[in-house]
């Protein structure tokens, strides 16, 4: 006869199936079952909370929990001090924390990935809640075992490397729990266990902390990016025209980026020609704190981000490459280009900056790399230390070979990194301009490369060498179940006992 298996919240009504099963699944620990009045209350407290699965409408097994302030409590606790003494008056409805107080499937029904079910059913009810995590002391009931001869966290460890089957533990590794400490006394009567128990911990990676606050961090983010092109713009008023065009366009697309190449101002030189190089582009850095304001009062004007591509600064007679996160609350923060490329080195003696780190806008954590940035995979891996979930590189190449340079450094980044990576440059040409002949671009949005990601890795890419503006969503959330479940993990896999990065921050 074929089974048919339900999933759905307890009732009063299935206290008496409920008893067979849960004695059936304790016939180690004899009278180890929850009598009516105490189902009766939890289901009157927190209904949602009190899991069910059955088989041809029979309940054969249970997940049953608390909401709880977890800081009121912390990392040493009982559990009869969880559960108030089995009142469970420490159930609290605004609390952060879905406390797991029972599991069991019925001896008969096991093997049928029951408890797989009533597991994936309370992970989706934490989220839904928008609670912290889940939380639960877990029996270890094969450590007799071996108590004679390892400790309780030398068993835990092997249960861990599959060395050892713990029928509790090994399904609690295999559902994404850790065990964040180990429990004496958690329960006194559980033999098998010798007292011991795990302190278990699932996070919900979908947490929002601060869901009421006007700053929220959208999930689907709209980047634009504009393929600049370079001509004689006639006057920097021509110029800025040209500017604030692009950030209009980009705007009336809903876009919360728009995203500028590097030393797209190159144009403005033409002004300083008869200077050598390195005279010009100082000359063009005077321009740079003007077009920082301009940029500020356009974020605000059309409610868009700006990421400012890259202009030439003179800080203290040093001559940098820097570029500007203008947010549309009006605020900014600046990123110096750290590896100028030798030929800006020579041409122009611009130096590196020293700074590597994430910056908070109201679309999530991002980091800026200029150009040859992108080719070194230690600050892109920094910033990912640090949460970065889109990195922004405005780039400048003349040629094929230097673009193909940072474009697969770039997919590399979001590869490795498990982030997003956008790129935007410049085309065409500035023949009356020293230094600045040739420019050849085209610009992307890369993803990581799993399942849910375009199979190229490529969310969005422009037609190569022509003038236009690229559009495309990308979604944070994703970023989130990549980290937690994709089918390789590059972020969490890292053999910390074998290598690490390290920033060592000037001064």
């Amino acid at each position: 006869m074929s089974e048919t298996v339900e999933i759905r919240t307890l009732t009063v009504e299935d206290y008496l199936d409920l008893k067979e099963s849960m004695v059936s699944a304790y016939a180690d620990m004899a009278g180890s079952y929850w009598r009516e009045p105490t189902i009766r209350r939890l289901i009157t407290l927190f209904p949602e909370g009190q899991i069910a699965v059955t088989v041809n409408d029979k309940v054969v097994g249970c997940a049953l929990a608390i909401i709880v302030d977890y800081e009121k409590f912390g990392d040493s606790h009982t559990y009869e001090q969880i559960t108030g003494y089995y009142t469970f008056n420490t159930h609290n409805p605004k609390g952060d924390t879905l406390y797991g107080i029972e599991v069991f499937v019925h001896p008969d029904y096991r093997g049928k990935r029951l408890a797989r079910r009533l597991y994936d059913a309370r992970k989706n009810l934490c989220e839904q809640l928008n609670l912290q995590g889940i939380v639960a002391g877990g029996r270890i009931p094969n450590f007799e075992k071996f108590s004679d001869r390892m400790s309780p966290r030398e068993y835990i460890e092997k249960v861990q490397d599959r060395e050892i089957y713990d029928p509790t533990l090994t399904f609690q590794f295999s559902n994404d729990f850790t065990v964040k400490k180990i429990l004496k006394n958690y329960l006194p009567n559980d033999e098998a266990s010798k007292g011991f128990a795990t302190l278990l911990q699932w996070f919900n990676i979908y947490y929002e902390k601060d869901l009421d606050t006007i700053r929220y961090n959208k999930s689907t983010v709209r980047i634009g990016l504009v393929q600049w092109q370079m001509r004689d713009y006639g006057s920097l008023e021509g110029f800025l025209q040209q500017v604030e065009y692009f950030i209009d366009a980009v705007s009336d697309y809903g876009s919360d980026f728009v995203v500028f190449p590097e030393l797209f101002n190159s144009p403005l030189m033409k002004e300083f020609n008869q200077m050598d190089p390195a005279g010009a582009i100082r000359g063009v850095a005077q321009y740079t704190q003007q077009l920082r304001e301009i940029f500020q009062q356009h974020a605000v004007a059309y409610n868009v981000n700006i990421i400012s591509g890259s202009m030439p600064i003179v800080i203290d007679e040093v001559l940098y490459n820097i570029s500007y996160l203008c947010r549309r609350d009006g605020t900014y923060e600046q990123y110096i280009k750290i590896h100028p490329t030798p030929g800006e080195v020579a041409a122009w003696g611009i130096k590196g900056g020293s700074d590597i780190k994430v910056f908070d806008t109201d679309c999530g954590k991002i980091g800026i790399q200029i150009c040859y940035d992108v080719e070194f995979p230690e600050p892109s891996r920094i910033l990912a230390e640090q949460g970065m979930q889109i990195l922004f590189v405005p780039f400048m190449t003349d040629t094929q070979h230097a673009y193909n340079r940072v474009r697969f450094c770039a997919q590399a980044r979001a590869v490795e990194n498990e982030c997003y990576v956008a790129i935007a440059g410049c085309i065409g040409n500035l023949p009356k301009v020293n230094n600045m002949d040739l420019q050849y671009a085209q610009s992307c949005v890369f993803t990581p490369s799993d399942f849910a990601f375009p199979v190229t890795g490529i969310k969005a890419e422009s037609t190569p060498n022509t003038e236009m503006v690229v559009i495309a969503d990308v979604d944070l959330v994703l970023l989130k179940e990549l980290h937690a479940f994709g089918s390789v993990q590059t972020k969490k896999d890292i053999r910390r006992d074998l290598y690490e990065v390290n920033y060592k921050k000037k001064g």
